[in-house]
């Protein structure tokens, strides 16, 4: 499997959000990302949710 092509300030960006190293975004298959955000969003919305 071939490393995701995500610019240098994506993966960084990436990293930052789903608290990963660089290095397990780009070896990361791109759908577990993807549910990774999903899951993070749905954490996010629930917040605000609580917080209201």
């Amino acid at each position: 499997m071939r490393p995701n092509q995500f610019s240098a300030e994506t993966a960084q960006k990436l990293a930052e959000k789903l608290n990963m190293p660089i290095e397990h975004i780009v070896h990361t298959p791109p759908q577990v990302i993807m549910e990774k955000i999903s899951e993070l969003e749905k954490k996010e919305e629930m917040m605000e949710k609580n917080n209201k």
